[in-house]
């Protein structure tokens, strides 16, 4: 079964599209989907589970419901979250602003108006498919022995499939409501009334690691494809995606928002005293189950390998780029563990995020903060300092730095002096743009981010559009890639990366094992040509302080993981309120030239497409090589100011449910404060 080729949207046969979404219209208890009456006439379910390529059509249908982190389309239904009049996660963060008006994220999240009756919000409770996909997956679990001429073995790893994707779902709902109703079948639709009462976050947690433990247990599913089945089952969950998402669930249940001495909220509220948003206290335990999933999937990867972090071929900033950005982009990466796609070809007209970048389209401007580019190092390792920089009269050279030659234009024997991920997430001033998949060298035209410049223009000046803070983003966009390759575009779900770096909080966290912890930090670092974090932050006793450490290994997360949810979602699940109040800023770079006496004045002058063009026949001219001068000024951001930075309220760790949901009382529990 191909899942990588399939539409993320519909179905080719019309039987299946309705046993997925039932032939009545009745509006029952969740929501308008899922306990929907079964297919009208038996004979839609008869002919479905009587074929066996019906039946994984039908699966590859549950499929296309998964969640896809990337928005790309203009959209007022289900799913919500690949419309880019929504927003995404990372604008919520410390890491990102988005510069759109128009999107949910700015206009009721910035301005806190978001309520539970406003609408689905970031990730709605009845908008991104969820319970479609749950109930559809139980229909398959519930007949699949009545599929006639598919062999046991067949069966065994479709009803395992089944089993994560119902284990995700829940988990993108989970990190976003806390305890949820729990379903473990589906409803006739004879029903007079339901009771599915909200679920504490104890037995979320554990219901979704059941489902993971049984699928695991089971061993239906490969540890990973490789070769020729990679090339047809890339996508499909297995073995080792359902490891890392078990890891992933109780490292977020061990959390301090659900695993703490005192409930986010104060403790008062009816969710808080029945346990429906914490474990009703601190409970060690979780992280010590937290290392020990991660314990085992490490043994298991040993053993079965497939998988690895993609290492770089040379001790060269290009190849250390190369490899981190082959690492999340290739379809064929040895070290995504679970991955999903919307296209059906690399130059998808669905796939509208690498398109909209490329034209820098505003409903894309998830532009930079200047915090965040203060999170990554120096290349050799060693933290950024903006103060020591500026100090030491080194900010002209805190992303670049090269040899201006008589007779050449561009910087020779350039050097990019910050941490190779800086430059693979955020385009920065004064890289080259053009980059080339197969060798993974960088060329052409320089990104001119300063107020004037080629690309820039004056958003930065105004805080308008795709360089609103002065930078623009990078991530999953990689230049032209998607539109001179064949690799498919991807929402990597699952990076190992992530679980190197979650192994390390757990081992730091449930026995202050600070060697092992910073073993694992330290091998995400080394595929970059980073140092070693304790020794590149002397001052810091990394090696014995846990507050440091953990406060490193979250950066370092917000560093390896930008734009893949991880930033926003860390800031949640450890309270940090002090991050959700911290004003973002901007850097406005103005480009320096010499004026008629010598001296070095601000100018709005393009290079590339002015200077290098005008100048070329009258070398003399100033302005003609590379702009190497440039004046730095940070400034606090005023477009969407966020309500959070004036005072954050708690409620906001949590999402609301829907009122009118909570209203039909069939258990629904408000979250605090809505």
């Amino acid at each position: 079964m191909k899942l990588h080729k399939k539409l993320f949207f519909g179905v080719a046969m019309a039987t299946i599209t309705a046993i997925g979404a039932g032939s009545c219209t009745d509006d029952l208890a969740v929501g308008n989907s899922f306990l929907d009456k079964a297919a009208g006439a038996s004979v839609t379910q008869d002919t479905v589970f009587n074929n066996p390529e019906y039946t994984r059509q039908f699966l590859a249908a549950i499929y296309s419901l998964q969640y896809y982190g990337l928005p790309y389309q203009s959209s007022s239904s289900a799913p919500l979250t690949v419309s880019y009049w929504t927003g995404k996660f990372d604008a919520l963060s410390d890491c990102y602003q988005l510069h759109s008006p128009n999107s949910t994220v700015f206009s009721q999240y910035y301005s806190g108006t978001f309520n539970a009756n406003t609408g689905g919000g970031v990730y709605g409770y009845l908008t991104e498919n969820v319970w479609v996909l749950v109930r559809r997956a139980y229909l398959l679990l519930e007949n699949i022995d009545k599929v006639p001429n598919m062999d046991a073995a067949e069966k065994a790893r479709l009803c395992d499939e089944a089993r994560c994707l119902i284990a995700s779902s829940y988990f993108n709902m989970f990190r976003n409501y806390g305890g949820l109703p729990i379903i473990t079948k589906t409803f006739t639709g004879t029903e007079s009334s339901y009771n599915v009462p909200r679920a504490s976050v104890e037995k979320t947690v554990d219901f979704m690691v059941g489902l993971l433990d049984k699928t695991i247990k089971n061993g239906n599913l490969p540890w990973g494809y490789t070769g020729v089945d990679a090339q047809t089952n890339t996508g499909h969950w297995t073995k080792a995606g359902a490891m890392a998402l078990k890891c992933k669930i109780l490292q977020f249940a061990a959390s301090p928002l659900f695993n703490d001495t005192k409930g986010y909220y104060g403790g008062t509220t009816q969710a808080e005293r029945d346990s429906l948003v914490w474990y009703g206290g601190y409970r060690a335990e979780l992280w010590t189950q937290c290392k020990q999933a991660c314990a085992d999937f490490f043994t298991q990867l040993s053993a079965n390998g497939v998988y690895a972090l993609t290492q770089p071929t040379a001790k060269t900033q290009e190849a250390y780029r190369y490899a981190y950005r082959f690492g999340y982009i290739n379809e064929a990466s040895t070290e995504i563990l679970h991955s999903v796609r919307v296209a059906t070809s690399a130059r998808d007209s669905k796939y509208q995020w690498a398109y909209l970048n490329n034209g820098r389209n505003d409903r894309y401007s998830y532009t930079p903060t200047q915090e965040y580019v203060e999170m990554f190092p120096w290349n050799d390792g060693s933290p950024f300092d903006w103060s020591a920089a500026q100090k030491a009269g080194k900010l002209d050279n805190m992303f670049i730095k090269g040899d201006t030659v008589v007779g050449n234009q561009d910087l020779q024997h350039r050097v990019l002096t910050r941490d190779p991920r800086l430059y693979e997430t955020i385009r920065i001033n004064g890289v080259p743009q053009a980059i080339d998949w197969n060798s993974g060298l960088a060329s052409g035209n320089i990104y001119e981010n300063w107020v004037g410049g080629s690309d820039a223009g004056t958003q930065p000046g105004t805080e308008t559009g795709y360089f609103a803070t002065g930078y623009a983003n990078n991530k999953y966009y990689a230049g032209d890639v998607f539109y001179t390759t064949v690799h498919y575009p991807q929402w990597d779900a699952i990076r190992l990366s992530d679980i190197y770096l979650t192994y390390a909080e757990a081992l730091l966290q449930a026995g202050n094992d600070f060697t092992g912890a910073l073993n694992y930090v330290d091998a995400v670092r080394a595929r970059v040509g980073l140092g070693g974090l304790a020794a590149c932050n002397p001052s810091k006793n990394l090696t014995s302080n846990k507050d440091n450490l953990l406060e490193e290994i979250l950066r370092e997360r917000a560093c390896e993981l930008g734009l893949e949810d991880s930033r926003y979602f860390d800031m949640v699940r450890y309270k940090r309120s002090d991050r959700f109040e911290t004003k973002t800023h901007g850097l406005r770079v103005y480009r320096l030239k010499k004026d008629a006496n010598g001296n070095w004045v601000r100018a709005t002058d393009k290079w590339w497409n002015g200077d290098k063009k005008t100048d070329k026949a009258n070398k003399a001219l100033p302005g003609f090589y590379e702009p190497t001068h440039f004046d730095f000024e940070k400034f606090e951001l005023t477009s969407g100011t966020r309500v959070q930075w004036k005072g954050f309220d708690a409620k906001w760790y949590l999402q609301p449910f829907p009122q009118s949901e909570v209203n039909k009382n069939y258990g629904l529990v408000q979250n605090p404060g809505w």
